[in-house]
């Protein structure tokens, strides 16, 4: 079911720009965020990284009832977040949700992956916001569980609230953007928002995309939103019009 386009009677124009580095700064609410190709939101003023639905241990959760899929999710997905905290360096780490896959993801854990979260959390605050994947918070690994975090202007949460929120980033939907073209269509997680809420997109090498023109993301903005297409090395400005149902 495709959700119907917000209305509006005027649309003005969104207030953003391509940085050097490939990410796409726009202005959200009272003030700037990045929204970086890797599919972090950069709060630079903060000096806050903020990443969602990381799904760490997806694959083992999914070996556990049989279906196999290589087991290296975690590795990847915390390879990716190191990075980002190596060129950002960061004075703080915001997870906002379902860092885990289940509640037994932290248990199965290889070594060298639970330090990889240690270290997050050595030099910088650490904050894991909870999710319905991870609602108890971590157990033996470092770093502050909440339920929501004000910064910077903004209340990050992991679940979007339903209607209007402004100043709400979120996960939880793991919006994708389908963009059609001459040569056909292709389809990338993405970044979407309405200048005054944002939802990210999923950060975990296993967690997928749900189209954004699906009915989950209906009522949630003011007015036809901006996708922020992930690409290899850049965020693509993508307007409602050039957005297709899957």
């Amino acid at each position: 079911m495709n959700a119907p386009a917000p209305v509006a009677a005027r649309v003005p124009a969104y207030d953003f720009a391509t940085a050097p580095c490939g990410s796409l700064r726009l202005r959200l609410a009272a003030g700037e965020v990045m929204l970086r190709a890797s599919g972090a939101l950069w709060l630079a003023a903060e000096g806050a990284l903020v990443v969602a639905d990381l799904h760490l241990e997806k694959g083992s959760s999914y070996a556990a009832r049989g279906q196999m899929l290589p087991p290296y999710d975690t590795r990847e997905t915390l390879k990716r977040l190191a990075a980002e905290v190596a060129a950002l360096a960061p004075r703080m780490v915001i997870l906002l949700g379902d860092t885990f896959h289940d509640r037994r993801s932290e248990d199965r854990l290889a070594a060298d992956d639970a330090q990889r979260l240690r270290d997050l959390a050595i030099g910088r605050t650490l904050v894991w916001v909870v999710g319905n994947h991870d609602a108890d918070g971590p157990r033996a690994l470092p770093g502050e569980t909440a339920d929501e975090l004000s910064l910077a202007g903004l209340t990050l949460r992991h679940e979007p609230r339903g209607g209007l929120s402004p100043g709400e980033a979120a996960g939880h939907l793991h919006p994708a953007a389908k963009v059609r073209g001459a040569r056909g269509s292709v389809r990338r997680r993405c970044f979407v928002t309405d200048g005054e809420r944002i939802v990210l997109p999923a950060f975990g090498a296993y967690a997928g995309g749900l189209n954004v023109r699906d009915a989950a993301f209906a009522g949630l903005f003011a007015r036809p939103p901006l996708a922020g297409a992930l690409g290899s090395a850049r965020v693509h400005a993508v307007g409602w019009r050039s957005l297709a149902a899957d």
